[in-house]
C-alpha cells in the first residue's frame, strides 16, 4: 500500500506520518493504525488521534534500572500539573526542553533523608527528575486502548499479515541486503519488490483449485 526508504540514521517513527498520508491519499483513511514498538512515541500517538484514527500499539517494558521505582509509581496530578512520589513528595514543574519534554524536580532537602532515596535516584544532589512529553496524554490513551479486545485482536493480526510480508521480502526477494547505493536506487528496488509481491498475492486470490470429481 505504500513504502518510504530512508537513511539508516532516521528513526522509524519519523516516517509514519508521511507514509500514512500517502496511504490515505491513495486508499482512504484507515480506522485503526497498528504499529510495533518502534512507532510508540508521543508524536505518533498524537498524530493518529488528532486525525480521527485509533492506534493499536504494543506493550513496552519500563526502561528503568532494576531496583529503582518505575515511572508509573510516580502519580501524575493533571489538575496541579505535578508528580507525587511513592513517599508523597510533590515534584514540581520546572521547565520544558526543546524536544517537548516537561521536567519535574523533587525538593533535595526532603529527598536527602528519604528512606527510599536509593530506589529513587542516583543524583548526587539528591534531586529526582521526571520528564513528561507535552503529548504524553495521547500515549497514555493508546495504552488504555491496548487492553480492549478489539485492539488486542487487531494487533495480533500483525504477525499474520505485515510481518509475513517483511519476512518474504527478506528471505525470497533479496531485501535483507542490497548491492545498490543511494536512496533513489533503493527506493526503486523496494517499490519493484513490493509490486512483484502484490502481483503474487493477486494471482493467489484469482487462482481456483481444480474441481474434485
Amino acid at each position: 500500500m505504500g513504502a518510504i526508504v530512508t537513511p539508516g540514521n532516521i528513526h522509524d517513527s519519523s516516517v509514519l506520518e508521511p507514509l500514512l498520508e500517502k496511504v490515505i491519499e491513495k486508499h482512504g483513511k484507515p480506522v485503526v493504525v497498528a504499529a510495533d514498538a518502534g512507532y510508540k512515541t508521543p508524536a505518533v500517538a498524537q498524530y493518529i488521534f488528532e486525525n480521527d484514527m485509533t492506534p493499536a500499539l504494543p506493550y513496552t517494558r519500563p526502561r528503568t534500572k532494576d531496583g529503582y521505582f518505575k515511572k508509573h509509581e510516580y502519580v501524575y496530578d493533571e489538575y496541579y500539573d505535578c508528580y507525587l512520589c511513592p513517599q508523597g513528595q510533590v515534584l514540581k514543574y520546572a521547565t520544558t526542553t526543546k524536544e517537548g519534554y516537561r521536567q519535574y524536580f523533587s525538593d533535595p532537602v526532603q529527598c536527602k533523608d528519604c528512606p527510599f532515596l536509593s530506589k529513587c535516584t542516583q543524583s548526587k544532589e539528591h534531586k529526582k527528575l521526571i520528564q513528561r512529553h507535552v503529548w504524553e496524554f495521547y500515549l497514555e490513551e493508546a495504552d488504555h486502548l491496548r487492553h480492549t479486545q478489539e485492539n488486542k485482536s487487531i494487533y495480533a493480526r500483525r504477525k499474520e499479515t505485515i510481518e509475513r510480508v517483511f519476512a518474504d521480502a527478506k528471505e525470497k526477494h533479496g531485501m535483507r541486503w542490497t548491492t545498490l547505493r543511494g536512496l533513489k536506487k533503493l527506493s526503486m528496488q523496494a517499490m519493484l519488490t513490493f509490486a512483484a509481491m502484490n502481483l503474487k498475492k493477486m494471482a493467489c486470490w484469482t487462482w481456483k483449485s481444480p474441481a474434485i470429481t
